[in-house]
């Protein structure tokens, strides 16, 4: 089916449904379908078919691609040219799609240092509740001024309208990598991850599975040598073997009983006062709970450390989120602009 085909053929499902007052599920390999609130019943808006890479100039460090184009397929291109996306997304299957993963807003252990999925959209079309095909941003940096729309996309759970197109800004890959892993109990390790990233070391992630710190360092390999060397500590000779697990939520601790909860916080708060077992991502602000506690009890906790909790896995997604009644009225008001019937992911998002 031609390109064109495809896409008016989505318009023409979206404008269907917003007349008779029904809703869409919006799918793409649905690798990320467990995150999020509970589904209504909905039929199926597919975007798997809608794929493809449109742009990419490896000279300006830009790639556009269809939402529908599978992520693995994005790095493999990106890799043949030394180049990749700095934000290390999770992929949770091999079919996972660019335009999912954006939606969930997921990024990996360098996110950190690197900057998150949002820090590196630069446009997006999007199809929104009425069955219109919006463009937002650009395709260069130096088209990208104003408010960017294309950013609210980023973890909105295509609550504000099915991604078709987007362009994101790529990094080259580091030259050299390196991990040392130090053996450290909870409070040496929260101590040292908040004091690493104070000084110039070519961190590129940080995190401590309760037994033992791991900090990734890459750039150069005199430089990351040099470093090395300062800041002691045993090389993990099958560091990258981790770093990919931890990504891909294939450490053992994220296999055990229980609910995962992903508690973010400031990175130099003290653990919250929650039972389970605990793992330490992004310097300490991003911290992973497998636990039976209660919702109720997570939130609360959460909050009185001054973030937020999110049931990132977990049998009962009704209380998945929590949102102060401030941010939920306005993330309700911009829903209602892209998509007023809300049509889109019925329950998802839970505002």
């Amino acid at each position: 089916m031609r390109e064109q085909d495809l896409t008016v053929g989505l318009q023409q499902q979206v404008r269907q449904v917003a007349a008779t007052g029904s809703a869409l599920r919006i799918v793409g390999s649905d690798s990320k379908g467990f995150y999020g609130g509970d589904y209504h019943p909905a039929p199926l808006l597919e975007m798997s078919g809608h794929c493809g890479v449109i742009d990419y100039e490896p000279s300006e460090l830009v790639i556009t691609a269809r939402s529908g184009s599978r992520l693995q397929d994005i790095a493999v291109l990106l890799a043949n040219q030394r180049q990749m996306l700095a934000f290390e997304p999770p992929s949770f299957g091999e079919q996972a799609t660019l335009g999912g993963t954006l939606a969930c807003g997921f990024s990996g252990p360098r996110r950190p240092f690197a900057g998150s999925a949002r820090n590196f959209m630069l446009g997006c079309k999007i199809l929104n509740g009425h069955g219109e095909i919006l463009n937002f941003g650009g395709r260069v940096m130096k088209n990208v001024a104003g408010f960017d729309v294309s950013r609210l996309m980023v973890g909105a759970l295509g609550s504000l309208g099915a991604l078709l197109e987007v362009s994101l800004r790529v990094l080259p890959i580091p030259e050299y990598e390196l991990t040392l892993v130090y053996a450290l109990n909870s409070a040496e390790a929260l101590s040292m991850m908040n004091a690493l990233p104070a000084k110039p070391w070519p961190l590129s992630a940080l995190a401590f599975d309760g037994e033992l710190l791991r900090a990734r360092l890459s750039g150069a390999e005199a430089a990351v040598q040099a470093a090395a060397k300062q800041l002691g500590g045993d090389v993990d000779k099958v560091g990258e073997v981790f770093w990919w697990a931890l990504r891909e939520q294939q450490l053992g601790f994220f296999h055990q009983s229980g609910d995962l909860w992903r508690i973010s916080v400031a990175p130099a708060t003290t653990q919250p006062a929650l039972s389970g077992r605990w793992l330490l991502d992004w310097g300490g602000a991003q911290r992973w709970l497998k636990t039976d506690e209660p919702a109720e009890k997570i939130h609360a906790a959460a909050t009185l450390a001054g973030g937020y909790a999110v049931c990132f896995r977990g049998s009962d997604k009704r209380q998945w989120i929590k949102l102060e009644p401030g941010l939920s009225a306005l993330q309700q008001r911009v829903r209602s602009a892209f998509d007023p019937l809300s049509i889109f992911n019925p329950g998802r998002l839970q505002l």
